[in-house]
């Protein structure tokens, strides 16, 4: 009767099991609405939300941009909303994105970034995107994103941190045509430091002199110099 009963016990038991598990790894899809069932099913708003940021990001990644944006709505928190927006950009730009859906896509984006209430978070999410398109190679499209935001403070950071995503791809002239729209000095001289660094760090040593050169703030300025020597030729030797 035992060993009969635990038979009965397998048999119940499988089915259910393979009926859980309907997916096949490399049915892609599949895994995905498993991941999206699971998701809605996520009790805390916090966790909820940075697992609905993950799904869109991987749903551009599939070349999904449509649903992706979709998602953006699904997500409560405006920080993580902005998030959102720049991970579906960043991961579309990585990807190789066509220029037509390049296009479609960004301007879906710069819509459900003007649907954000939340002042500072829309102004996180215009950053975000004028980030992405210097990552794209939009430059113009980085310029005019961040020219748009009314807040001096936060359009000199978009234009400073679109500036450090030019310096990293090795784009001087747009890395510093960014910086010469900035209308503070504190701002300019934060971003030809952190420029002249990303240029030093990647053996571009004049772009990073270059950088250094703009720098107003005599100690900045010092600083930006010795960094460039020392990784040209660092003060100290390694010993064994």
């Amino acid at each position: 009767m035992r060993f009969i009963a635990l038979i009965l016990l397998v048999v119940l038991i499988f089915p259910a099991h393979r009926a859980a598990a309907a997916c096949v790894a490399s049915d892609r899809a599949c895994v995905i609405r498993d991941l999206i069932k699971t998701a809605e099913k996520i009790e805390k708003d916090h966790w909820r939300d940075q697992t609905y940021r993950e799904i869109a990001k991987t749903l551009a990644a599939e070349g999904r941009y449509d649903d992706a944006i979709n998602f953006i709505d699904k997500v409560g928190n405006p920080d993580t909303k902005a998030m959102t927006i720049r991970g579906i950009g960043m991961t579309a730009a990585e990807h190789g994105i066509s220029a037509d859906d390049y296009n479609t896509l960004f301007q879906a984006l710069h819509s459900k970034a003007a649907d954000i209430e939340h002042p500072p978070s829309h102004a996180i999410a215009l950053t975000y995107i004028a980030m992405v398109q210097a990552f794209a190679n939009d430059d113009k499209g980085a310029w005019k994103t961040a020219g748009s935001m009314d807040n001096d403070a936060l359009r000199n950071k978009a234009y400073g941190e679109t500036a450090e995503i030019q310096a990293e791809r090795g784009k001087y002239a747009q890395a510093m045509q960014s910086i010469k729209q900035i209308n503070s000095e504190s701002f300019k001289n934060k971003a030809f430091s952190i420029t002249s660094k990303i240029f030093a760090d990647d053996g571009h040593y004049d772009h990073a002199l270059g950088a250094a050169e703009g720098i107003t703030n005599t100690y900045k300025r010092a600083r930006a110099l010795q960094y460039i020597l020392d990784q040209q030729k660092p003060r100290e030797q390694p010993h064994d």
